[in-house]
């Protein structure tokens, strides 16, 4: 596939390689069909998934189509957009990992 110059990445175009298009694509199947077959990983090894990361993409699929749902059927809000921006200084800050309790929760 030949992407077109493009500034950020997107799911048809991206600066990674060929094997991103690839993968979302099964990830956009993976989402929309919960029947993956083995063409489909197939499709993937021939781009140079391994079964761990094949692995990892469903499992990250299959939780956001869960997490959606759920916050969809029980009326959870979306976070106001300040809280969005804390998050992420406070991630690009300390990391992912805590490494201290939490001061409320001891």
């Amino acid at each position: 596939m030949d992407c077109p110059p493009c500034v950020s990445f997107t799911p048809r175009c991206n600066p990674v390689g060929q094997t991103c298009p690839a993968a979302w694509g099964f990830v956009e199947e993976n989402g929309e069909s919960p029947t993956i077959g083995p063409a489909d990983i197939e499709a993937l090894h021939k781009v140079g998934w391994s079964d761990e990361a094949i692995y990892d993409a469903i499992a990250v699929c299959a939780l956001f189509n869960f997490y959606n749902r759920w916050i969809d059927a029980t009326g959870v809000h979306e976070m106001p957009e300040g809280a969005h921006r804390l998050g992420g200084k406070r991630r690009a800050e300390r990391g992912y990992i805590v490494t201290k309790p939490n001061r409320r929760l001891g």
